[in-house]
């Protein structure tokens, strides 16, 4: 459901600056207590404004939640978006990979939301995955699946090789506690960021570049 203050064609600078307070209050809020622990009374205090106030954007404290996580599933898709089927295929997944492990060094707290919500059976955004995350990860699949019949990577399923994309980069920040317990205070967040960038292209992208003498090694027929 969307925002009341949504629901006019036009929104002023200051609604929209007291939805994004409204929503960055709530991440926090959400984050911390999860759906149901979460109250409409603590994300106007966090929002600096009254309840009425918060009541005159949003009904109901699921659809402040929505809307954070439709905000939320928005920026996680970004980088998939930005996978190019006319880019070179490891470069292409090199930077994707890169720019998830960013996401989960930048947004611990909206991967461990989204992830809850996954535990969770995903009960409040299962229309949000079939039409916002399905569509977009159908058409990477595609643009991998052409890679891998123009021997340009190895062949494996698409859609799996997209999975441990994201289970891998995520894990970092879904698991940043027992990361930093085990990794020992020598290496600091940027040591660990770069540490596990490095071990993540590697085991991606030597599984995925094709051995010499493939047909990714073969002349190719440039068509119109």
């Amino acid at each position: 459901m969307k925002a009341r203050a949504t629901e006019t064609q036009r929104k002023t600078r200051i609604q929209v600056e007291n939805e994004e307070k409204i929503l960055d209050a709530a991440l926090e809020e959400f984050s911390v207590h999860g759906f149901r622990g979460a109250t409409i009374d603590r994300i106007a205090t966090h929002a600096g404004m009254s309840k009425p106030n918060l009541l005159y954007y949003f009904r109901r404290k699921q659809d402040i939640y929505e809307a954070l996580i439709a905000r939320l599933l928005d920026t996680w898709l970004e980088p998939l978006r930005e996978l190019d089927a006319v880019g070179d295929p490891l470069p292409e997944l090199r930077s994707y990979i890169r720019r998830k492990l960013e996401m989960a060094r930048d947004f611990p707290r909206e991967s461990r939301l989204f992830a809850n919500e996954m535990l969770q059976g995903a009960p409040r955004i299962k229309r949000l995955l079939e039409t916002e995350l399905k569509p977009l990860v159908d058409e990477k699949a595609e643009v991998l699946k052409g890679w891998m019949k123009a021997g340009r990577i190895n062949p494996v399923d698409p859609r799996h090789l997209i999975f441990s994309i994201w289970s891998t980069t995520q894990h970092y920040a879904d698991f940043d506690v027992q990361v930093q317990v085990i990794l020992g205070p020598d290496r600091g967040a940027e040591g660990r960021f770069e540490d596990a960038a490095r071990y993540l292209e590697t085991l991606f992208l030597d599984g995925l570049r094709p051995k010499a003498g493939s047909a990714a090694d073969a002349p190719r027929i440039r068509t119109l």
